[in-house]
């Protein structure tokens, strides 16, 4: 069983950000999922602007993101494993963005 300290370092909520719905939609799902002791999603579609595969979502213009995150379902896991898990549960989310840059550790890494 976890301690006390340990669950309360699970991140089980975010800041929502208007007229972002593929971060709201990443966080919420990574979040919800993968229970993570920290999480930090950048949106760096900006940085993008104006080559290919920077149109992202077309509501929102959202196509480049760099996710870091830290959680217990990541241990004993290769790095392709950690980012294939994530692809699976992202699932259509990942159809829509241009590019996702990950940084996935357990707990025991960091």
């Amino acid at each position: 069983t976890k301690s006390e300290e340990e669950q309360s370092a699970i991140v089980t909520s975010f800041e929502e950000i208007d007229g972002k719905p593929m971060y709201n939609t990443i966080m919420t799902t990574l979040i919800t999922i993968l229970k993570p002791t920290s999480i930090t999603l950048t949106d760096n579609s900006s940085q993008h602007a104006g080559h290919a595969g920077s149109k992202g979502w077309e509501e929102s213009g959202e196509s480049h993101f760099a996710l870091e995150i830290v959680a217990e379902a990541f241990e004993g896991l290769s790095l392709v494993k950690r980012h294939q898990l994530i692809y699976m549960l992202l699932g259509e989310t990942m159809q829509k963005i241009h590019a996702l840059e990950i940084k996935a550790k357990s707990p025991a890494e960091v």
